[in-house]
């Protein structure tokens, strides 16, 4: 079986207060998603959400159930987010093919039975990044590239935070129960994102980053607005982020991160924004 899991449980705001660097890191930290020839999840206890990693290089890779969902399939009482991170690959969606280029995504919604990873090239292998929420109805498999994306201009050179969001798996591009998932980068002489920083009670969310250069990293921050904590990052990992903590980062150079989240509603805007004054 080349598919392996862990989970990682709730904790709450006062437990975090006491955490050390270490526990810090063991409880929010995801930092090896991305395995050769393997399919790696970590199923948390905020919203039921799952972040998973699928590499596949001489040979293709499945997507197997695992014992938290108690389920024949992994899609059967869930929905699948996908976004390429690596060389070109192809996902086969119960018998239809979706090549699936770097940095685009792909929606699988809930009742597919099959779903297989390929790779083009096995010495460039695609590096699919997955997240899977809870489902209550079946909606359409569809591909976003990352051109068809919705695109927003945030923030500016002057504060160190221009940005470009790509809204990927979102309403008015895919239908979805409650998975959401998109893309930010960072321009050029820009390192801070999601600032000023903001909460949303009603969803939580993981991010992952990429396009971290080599010898780089990022202080990923997180924990209440007046409780702040920080995990220091690299490319390819990903971070839990609960729905009372902020979510925000700043890098030693700019780069790039997909944000995946789940929870009550499907308000994209439904945040609550921490002036950067009263951080603390």
């Amino acid at each position: 079986m080349s598919t392996t899991f862990e989970t990682r449980y709730a904790s709450s705001p006062q437990a975090v207060k006491q955490y050390d660097t270490e526990q810090l890191r063991e409880e929010f930290l995801i930092p090896d998603l991305m395995q050769p020839g393997k399919v790696k999840f970590v199923y948390t206890h905020y919203d039921r959400y799952m972040a998973g990693g699928a590499v596949p290089t001489s040979s293709d890779l499945k997507l197997e159930t695992i014992d938290p969902l108690k389920a024949d399939y992994f899609l059967e009482r869930r929905e699948l987010g996908i976004i390429n991170v690596g060389g070109t690959g192809s996902v086969l969606v119960d018998g239809d093919t979706f090549v699936i280029e770097h940095k685009d995504a792909l929606y699988i919604g809930k009742g597919v039975k099959e779903v297989v990873f390929k790779s083009d090239d096995a010495s460039n292998p695609a590096k699919f990044y997955i997240n899977s929420a809870p489902a209550h109805k079946s909606f359409p498999t569809k591909k976003t590239s990352l051109a068809e994306a919705n695109k927003i201009e945030l923030g500016s050179l002057e504060t160190a935070n221009h940005r470009t969001v790509s809204q990927m798996i979102i309403g008015g591009i895919i239908s979805t129960c409650q998975l959401q998932m998109g893309m930010t980068e960072l321009k050029t002489g820009s390192v801070w994102n999601t600032m000023p920083a903001h909460v949303h009670d009603r969803r939580m969310e993981i991010y992952f980053y990429l396009d971290v250069p080599e010898n780089q990293a990022v202080c990923h921050f997180m924990g209440q607005p007046q409780e702040t904590r920080h995990i220091w990052m690299h490319n390819h990992q990903a971070v839990i982020s609960p729905p009372w903590s902020i979510h925000s980062g700043s890098g030693t150079s700019n780069y790039t991160f997909i944000w995946g989240m789940a929870g009550e509603n499907l308000d994209y805007n439904d945040m609550d924004v921490a002036k950067i004054t009263d951080l603390r």
